[in-house]
C-alpha cells in the first residue's frame, strides 16, 4: 500500500483526496500546526483543553497525529450531554489514547445546589457563572497546573469577542500563554477537514447544534443565528462566555 500523501508538509488520510481540500484549507492546516509545534519549541509543556465540539475533532486529530507531545483534557462538568461522553470514548479508541477527564469537587456542586437549586443558572447571570465557575473553572485550573501553555480552538468568526483573539498572547487570568492555531479557519473549513480525515463528532451538530456545552445551556440555533447564539440563550450575546475567554472588549488606556 502506497504512503498517505502529504498536504505542504502534513500527512494527510487518503480518504481526502475524495474531498475538497483546496490550497487554501491545506495552507491552514500547514499553519496551525507550525503553530503548535511552535508552542512547544517555546513553551515546554503545553496542554490541549477540549471542548469535544467540532473544532475540537479538527485540534484532536491534529495534535495526535501531528504533535503529540501536547497533552489533552477535558472536563465532565455532570451535566453534559450522553452524546458527548460517547464521543470522548470514540475518540480514546479511534487514537489508543487516553484523554483525562477532570471533574468538580463533589462538595462544591452540593453546596451549588443547596444555595441555587439543580438549575439555579436561569437565575441571573451571577448565578449562571457560580454554576460555571464551579462546574468547569475549577477543574480546569487543576489541569492545567503545571502547564506553561493552554491550547484553545476559538475561532475569529464565531463572535464579535473572539474576533479579538491573537494566535499566541498572554493570557493574565492563568498566568500561561493562550494558543489559538484555528482563529482565521471557517465553519465551511472545520467541516470540509471533518468529512475530509473522517473524524468523529457529536452527533448533536446534525441537529442543529453549532456550540454544545452542558446540555441545559445549549440548544440548537435557527438559520441566520450566530454559532454562539445556542449558548446561555436567555443571555445578552456579550456575557455567552463560561468565563475561560474574556467576555468583553479591555478598557481602553490612554
Amino acid at each position: 500500500m502506497s504512503a498517505a500523501p502529504r498536504i505542504a508538509g502534513v500527512m494527510v488520510h487518503p480518504a481526502s483526496q475524495q474531498t475538497n481540500i483546496d490550497s487554501a484549507l491545506a495552507s491552514k492546516i500547514e499553519t496551525t500546526v507550525a503553530l503548535l509545534r511552535r508552542s512547544v519549541a517555546e513553551f515546554g509543556r503545553v496542554v490541549y483543553a477540549s471542548s469535544l465540539g467540532a473544532e475540537a475533532m479538527v485540534l484532536t486529530d491534529l495534535i495526535c497525529t501531528q504533535v503529540p507531545e501536547i497533552d489533552i483534557f477535558s472536563i465532565d462538568t455532570g451535566r453534559l450531554p450522553e452524546e458527548t461522553l460517547a464521543l470522548l470514548e470514540r475518540l480514546e479508541r479511534r487514537y489508543q489514547r487516553r484523554l483525562p477527564v477532570y471533574y468538580p469537587d463533589a462538595g462544591a456542586i452540593e453546596r451549588l445546589v443547596r444555595d441555587h437549586g439543580i438549575n439555579g443558572f436561569y437565575g441571573s447571570l451571577e448565578a449562571r457563572l457560580n454554576c460555571c465557575q464551579t462546574r468547569k473553572l475549577e477543574p480546569f485550573r487543576r489541569a492545567i497546573s503545571g502547564y506553561q501553555a493552554w491550547v484553545t480552538g476559538v475561532r475569529h468568526e464565531q463572535s464579535d469577542v473572539r474576533a479579538r483573539a491573537q494566535p499566541i498572547d498572554h493570557d493574565p487570568q492563568y498566568g500561561l500563554e493562550k494558543i489559538s492555531p484555528l482563529l482565521d479557519w471557517t465553519d465551511g473549513d472545520i467541516w470540509t477537514y471533518i468529512r475530509a480525515q473522517q473524524l468523529y463528532y457529536n452527533p448533536l451538530h446534525d441537529r442543529g447544534y453549532s456550540s454544545i456545552g452542558c446540555a441545559p445551556c445549549s440548544r440548537a440555533t435557527a438559520p441566520g443565528e450566530s454559532q454562539r447564539a445556542g449558548r446561555w440563550w436567555w443571555e445578552q450575546s456579550d456575557s455567552r462566555e463560561c468565563g475561560l475567554h474574556p467576555r468583553k472588549r479591555p478598557a481602553a488606556v490612554g
